[in-house]
Protein backbone atom coordinates (compact mmCIF):
# COMPACT_ATOMS: atom_id res chain seq x y z
CA UNK A 1 0.00 0.00 0.00
CA UNK A 2 1.35 3.47 -0.86
CA UNK A 3 1.91 6.24 1.44
CA UNK A 4 -1.03 8.11 -0.06
CA UNK A 5 -3.30 4.83 0.25
CA UNK A 6 -2.39 4.66 4.02
CA UNK A 7 -3.65 8.60 4.16
CA UNK A 8 -6.87 7.52 2.69
CA UNK A 9 -7.79 4.93 4.98
CA UNK A 10 -6.19 6.90 8.04
CA UNK A 11 -8.48 10.17 6.98
CA UNK A 12 -11.65 7.84 6.29
CA UNK A 13 -11.21 5.84 10.01
CA UNK A 14 -10.37 9.34 10.97
CA UNK A 15 -13.50 10.95 9.93
CA UNK A 16 -15.87 7.54 11.15
CA UNK A 17 -14.28 8.21 14.69
CA UNK A 18 -15.53 11.64 15.21
CA UNK A 19 -18.99 10.45 13.32
CA UNK A 20 -19.03 8.09 15.97
CA UNK A 21 -18.19 10.58 18.96
CA UNK A 22 -20.55 13.38 17.92
CA UNK A 23 -23.90 10.53 17.70
CA UNK A 24 -22.99 9.58 21.10
CA UNK A 25 -22.16 13.22 22.24
CA UNK A 26 -25.66 13.81 20.75
CA UNK A 27 -27.10 10.80 22.67
CA UNK A 28 -26.13 11.46 26.38
CA UNK A 29 -26.89 15.40 25.86
CA UNK A 30 -30.36 14.41 24.90
CA UNK A 31 -30.74 11.89 27.77
CA UNK A 32 -29.76 14.87 30.05
CA UNK A 33 -32.08 16.85 28.83
CA UNK A 34 -34.47 18.69 31.09
CA UNK A 35 -37.70 19.03 31.72
CA UNK A 36 -39.30 22.01 30.06
CA UNK A 37 -41.19 24.93 31.62
CA UNK A 38 -45.36 23.77 30.80
CA UNK A 39 -45.82 28.06 30.15
CA UNK A 40 -44.20 31.03 29.51
CA UNK A 41 -46.14 31.98 32.71
CA UNK A 42 -47.78 29.59 35.62
CA UNK A 43 -51.37 28.81 33.99
CA UNK A 44 -54.20 27.70 36.05
CA UNK A 45 -57.20 25.16 35.25
CA UNK A 46 -60.16 24.23 36.67
CA UNK A 47 -61.34 20.13 36.32
CA UNK A 48 -64.24 19.16 34.63
CA UNK A 49 -63.44 14.89 34.83
CA UNK A 50 -65.04 13.68 37.68
CA UNK A 51 -61.28 13.21 39.00
CA UNK A 52 -57.83 13.53 37.88
CA UNK A 53 -54.57 11.31 39.30
CA UNK A 54 -51.73 12.68 40.63
CA UNK A 55 -48.17 10.50 40.15
CA UNK A 56 -45.27 10.98 42.30
CA UNK A 57 -43.32 11.32 38.82
CA UNK A 58 -44.04 11.78 34.97
CA UNK A 59 -44.85 8.22 33.95
CA UNK A 60 -47.71 5.67 34.94
CA UNK A 61 -44.97 3.69 36.65
CA UNK A 62 -44.89 6.29 39.43
CA UNK A 63 -47.69 5.53 42.15
CA UNK A 64 -50.87 7.66 42.76
CA UNK A 65 -50.49 10.07 45.64
CA UNK A 66 -53.43 12.10 45.32
CA UNK A 67 -56.71 12.52 43.17
CA UNK A 68 -58.09 16.02 42.79
CA UNK A 69 -61.97 16.30 41.98
CA UNK A 70 -64.03 18.21 39.48
CA UNK A 71 -64.24 21.67 39.93
CA UNK A 72 -61.08 22.14 41.48
CA UNK A 73 -58.55 24.24 40.11
CA UNK A 74 -54.98 22.99 39.94
CA UNK A 75 -51.68 24.97 38.60
CA UNK A 76 -49.61 24.27 35.74
CA UNK A 77 -45.91 24.13 36.85
CA UNK A 78 -43.65 22.09 34.61
CA UNK A 79 -44.25 19.53 31.86
CA UNK A 80 -41.93 17.10 31.16
CA UNK A 81 -42.91 15.14 27.03
CA UNK A 82 -46.42 14.69 27.89
CA UNK A 83 -46.51 14.84 31.50
CA UNK A 84 -47.16 17.93 33.65
CA UNK A 85 -46.17 18.87 37.11
CA UNK A 86 -48.81 20.57 38.89
CA UNK A 87 -50.05 21.94 42.06
CA UNK A 88 -53.63 21.73 43.46
CA UNK A 89 -55.15 24.71 45.43
CA UNK A 90 -54.22 22.81 48.29
CA UNK A 91 -50.86 22.93 47.99
CA UNK A 92 -50.34 19.10 46.48
CA UNK A 93 -48.13 18.37 44.02
CA UNK A 94 -48.17 15.50 41.53
CA UNK A 95 -47.65 14.35 37.72
CA UNK A 96 -50.42 14.34 35.28
CA UNK A 97 -50.71 12.83 32.14
CA UNK A 98 -51.95 15.43 29.34
CA UNK A 99 -55.24 12.95 28.24
CA UNK A 100 -56.39 13.69 32.02
CA UNK A 101 -55.84 17.50 31.37
CA UNK A 102 -57.53 17.62 27.75
CA UNK A 103 -60.91 18.58 29.23
CA UNK A 104 -59.90 21.27 31.57
CA UNK A 105 -61.05 24.52 31.67
CA UNK A 106 -59.13 28.00 31.54
CA UNK A 107 -59.83 31.23 33.73
CA UNK A 108 -62.24 32.37 31.01
CA UNK A 109 -64.36 29.58 31.33
CA UNK A 110 -62.67 28.15 27.62
CA UNK A 111 -61.08 24.68 27.06
CA UNK A 112 -57.71 23.96 27.17
CA UNK A 113 -55.54 23.37 24.21
CA UNK A 114 -53.08 20.60 24.80
CA UNK A 115 -51.09 20.04 21.58
CA UNK A 116 -49.12 16.85 20.81
CA UNK A 117 -45.85 17.85 23.19
CA UNK A 118 -43.24 16.34 20.82
CA UNK A 119 -44.73 17.43 17.37
CA UNK A 120 -44.86 21.10 19.14
CA UNK A 121 -40.97 20.52 20.50
CA UNK A 122 -40.26 19.79 17.06
CA UNK A 123 -42.19 22.67 15.30
CA UNK A 124 -39.88 25.05 17.40
CA UNK A 125 -36.34 23.64 16.64
CA UNK A 126 -33.82 25.69 15.21
CA UNK A 127 -30.44 23.88 15.19
CA UNK A 128 -29.86 20.61 14.39
CA UNK A 129 -27.20 18.38 14.08
CA UNK A 130 -27.10 14.81 11.93
CA UNK A 131 -24.68 11.95 10.87
CA UNK A 132 -25.16 9.62 8.06
CA UNK A 133 -24.09 6.50 5.74
CA UNK A 134 -24.95 5.93 2.25
CA UNK A 135 -23.54 5.17 -1.26
CA UNK A 136 -22.29 7.71 -3.39
CA UNK A 137 -21.56 6.43 -6.95
CA UNK A 138 -21.88 3.01 -5.28
CA UNK A 139 -18.93 3.92 -3.01
CA UNK A 140 -19.33 3.72 1.10
CA UNK A 141 -20.03 7.65 2.24
CA UNK A 142 -20.24 9.19 5.79
CA UNK A 143 -21.84 12.19 6.06
CA UNK A 144 -22.40 14.93 8.48
CA UNK A 145 -24.91 18.15 8.56
CA UNK A 146 -25.87 21.05 10.57
CA UNK A 147 -28.69 22.85 10.20
CA UNK A 148 -30.61 26.19 11.13
CA UNK A 149 -34.16 26.78 10.55
CA UNK A 150 -35.06 30.58 9.28
CA UNK A 151 -38.45 29.79 8.91
CA UNK A 152 -41.48 27.73 9.06
CA UNK A 153 -40.47 26.33 5.60
CA UNK A 154 -37.47 27.55 4.84
CA UNK A 155 -33.48 26.55 6.37
CA UNK A 156 -29.74 26.54 5.69
CA UNK A 157 -28.00 23.71 5.66
CA UNK A 158 -23.84 22.84 5.78
CA UNK A 159 -22.57 19.28 5.43
CA UNK A 160 -19.44 17.52 5.23
CA UNK A 161 -18.76 13.82 3.66
CA UNK A 162 -16.02 11.48 2.79
CA UNK A 163 -16.39 8.55 0.16
CA UNK A 164 -13.94 5.45 0.55
CA UNK A 165 -13.55 4.52 -3.26
CA UNK A 166 -11.55 1.23 -4.62
CA UNK A 167 -9.46 3.86 -7.00
CA UNK A 168 -9.63 7.25 -4.96
CA UNK A 169 -10.67 8.92 -1.86
CA UNK A 170 -13.35 12.39 -1.99
CA UNK A 171 -14.13 14.97 0.02
CA UNK A 172 -16.25 17.65 -0.32
CA UNK A 173 -18.49 20.42 1.23
CA UNK A 174 -21.83 22.16 0.49
CA UNK A 175 -24.27 24.88 1.66
CA UNK A 176 -28.17 23.93 0.95
CA UNK A 177 -30.91 25.94 0.93
CA UNK A 178 -33.79 23.34 1.72
CA UNK A 179 -37.61 24.06 1.36
CA UNK A 180 -39.58 21.43 3.40
CA UNK A 181 -43.50 22.37 2.54
CA UNK A 182 -44.99 20.24 5.40
CA UNK A 183 -42.94 20.95 8.15
CA UNK A 184 -45.74 20.92 10.79
CA UNK A 185 -46.19 17.16 9.70
CA UNK A 186 -44.54 13.80 11.39
CA UNK A 187 -43.72 12.49 7.69
CA UNK A 188 -42.13 15.13 6.28
CA UNK A 189 -40.65 15.35 2.31
CA UNK A 190 -37.90 18.36 1.76
CA UNK A 191 -36.37 19.52 -1.26
CA UNK A 192 -32.72 21.65 -1.75
CA UNK A 193 -30.24 23.07 -3.43
CA UNK A 194 -26.59 23.93 -3.19
CA UNK A 195 -23.19 24.71 -3.72
CA UNK A 196 -20.11 23.55 -2.41
CA UNK A 197 -16.56 22.28 -3.14
CA UNK A 198 -15.64 18.57 -3.87
CA UNK A 199 -12.23 17.01 -4.37
CA UNK A 200 -10.73 13.56 -5.72
CA UNK A 201 -7.57 12.14 -4.65
CA UNK A 202 -6.66 9.39 -7.14
CA UNK A 203 -4.52 6.05 -5.64
CA UNK A 204 -1.03 6.42 -7.23
CA UNK A 205 -1.93 3.10 -8.55
CA UNK A 206 -3.67 4.56 -11.22
CA UNK A 207 -1.73 5.95 -14.65
CA UNK A 208 -1.85 9.57 -15.11
CA UNK A 209 -4.33 9.76 -12.74
CA UNK A 210 -4.60 13.35 -11.14
CA UNK A 211 -5.89 15.09 -8.28
CA UNK A 212 -8.96 17.35 -8.81
CA UNK A 213 -10.38 20.59 -6.71
CA UNK A 214 -13.74 21.80 -8.34
CA UNK A 215 -16.94 23.55 -7.98
CA UNK A 216 -19.77 21.68 -6.55
CA UNK A 217 -23.68 21.79 -7.18
CA UNK A 218 -26.28 19.72 -5.80
CA UNK A 219 -29.72 18.80 -6.13
CA UNK A 220 -31.79 17.09 -3.14
CA UNK A 221 -35.37 15.33 -2.18
CA UNK A 222 -35.74 13.48 0.71
CA UNK A 223 -37.78 12.73 3.48
CA UNK A 224 -37.84 12.97 7.28
CA UNK A 225 -40.02 11.15 9.98
CA UNK A 226 -39.73 12.58 13.24
CA UNK A 227 -39.60 9.93 16.02
CA UNK A 228 -40.01 10.83 19.15
CA UNK A 229 -38.55 13.54 21.69
CA UNK A 230 -35.62 15.23 19.66
CA UNK A 231 -35.04 12.49 17.18
CA UNK A 232 -35.90 12.76 13.46
CA UNK A 233 -35.33 10.05 11.11
CA UNK A 234 -33.82 10.99 7.30
CA UNK A 235 -33.70 9.64 3.89
CA UNK A 236 -32.37 11.81 1.07
CA UNK A 237 -31.59 11.39 -2.50
CA UNK A 238 -28.80 13.60 -4.17
CA UNK A 239 -27.29 14.40 -7.68
CA UNK A 240 -23.78 16.02 -7.37
CA UNK A 241 -22.27 18.17 -10.08
CA UNK A 242 -18.47 18.60 -9.91
CA UNK A 243 -17.28 21.13 -12.54
CA UNK A 244 -13.59 19.18 -13.35
CA UNK A 245 -12.48 21.74 -15.77
CA UNK A 246 -14.04 24.51 -18.52
CA UNK A 247 -14.93 21.77 -20.89
CA UNK A 248 -15.39 19.14 -18.46
CA UNK A 249 -18.13 17.79 -15.76
CA UNK A 250 -19.16 15.03 -13.33
CA UNK A 251 -22.45 14.08 -12.36
CA UNK A 252 -23.02 11.63 -9.23
CA UNK A 253 -25.90 10.44 -7.29
CA UNK A 254 -25.80 9.59 -3.32
CA UNK A 255 -28.14 7.67 -1.18
CA UNK A 256 -27.88 8.53 2.88
CA UNK A 257 -29.37 7.44 5.47
CA UNK A 258 -29.11 9.07 8.76
CA UNK A 259 -30.40 10.66 12.06
CA UNK A 260 -30.38 14.45 13.21
CA UNK A 261 -30.83 15.43 16.60
CA UNK A 262 -32.42 18.61 17.78
CA UNK A 263 -32.57 21.62 20.08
Amino acid sequence: MSPLDSRHNAGFKSFSNTLLSLCLSALVFAAAAPAHAAEDKEERVQITDPFIELRTGPGRGYPIHFVAAREEWISIELRHTDWYKVRTAGGKVGWVNRGQLSTTLTEAGAAKSFRDIAIDDYLLRRAEFGAGWGRFKKEPMLKLWAGYKMSDTLSMEATVGQVQGVFSGTNFWHVNVQSEPWSDERFSPFFGIGVGRFRNIPNTSLVSAEPSNSNLANATIGVKYHLTDRFVARLDYTIYTAYLSDSRTGQYRALTAGLSFFF
